[in-house]
């Protein structure tokens, strides 16, 4: 029996996705992301290897936060133009929960990090602990591109969320 496979977007919403400026804002920021979750991971892992480069491997976590505050806040605006709403669209409902949970490790370090409520290994292990959550994140949104790419029709190039 054949696999049924919904679409990840209908024709309007992939009109809507096509002409939304959020989709090329998207573009932009998840590789700037994922450059700054390489840098600092090399950073952290410096850092609880050697015991030095504790300011630079925070200040990279900081960089990588804020680019994935500005990615989900963009994502939000997206995924309203394309769907009419701003998280949880059935087609993107498990990479927004799943987003959930990499937004609080994250906060979670910022917060370790404003109170003093950590020690700095314990602060580097956080950071491990929000990326191994991004590094999961990040691969449902590529299987999701992956996805919409063999869905799209001959001769245009899809982007997803």
């Amino acid at each position: 029996m054949p696999r049924v496979t919904s679409l990840v977007y209908t024709p309007d919403q992939r009109r809507r996705r096509d002409s939304s400026p959020w989709t090329m804002v998207q573009g932009l920021l998840a590789p700037l992301q994922f450059l700054a979750f390489i840098v600092s991971i090399g950073f952290v892992l410096h850092y609880l290897a050697t015991g030095h480069g504790y300011e630079a491997a925070t200040i990279s976590v900081v960089v990588k936060t804020g680019f994935l505050y500005a990615i989900m806040i963009t994502g939000s605006m997206w995924e309203k133009a394309v769907f009419g709403r701003y998280l949880l669209a059935p087609a993107f409902f498990w990479e927004d929960m799943f987003s959930f949970l990499v937004i609080a490790l994250h906060t979670a370090y910022l917060l370790a990090l404003a109170t003093g409520a950590l020690t700095s290994q314990q602060m580097m292990l956080l950071a491990l602990t929000a990326f191994a959550a991004y590094v999961v994140n990040a691969a449902q949104f590529v299987l999701k591109l992956r996805a919409v790419r063999r869905e799209a029709p001959t001769g245009g190039m899809a982007v997803a969320k």
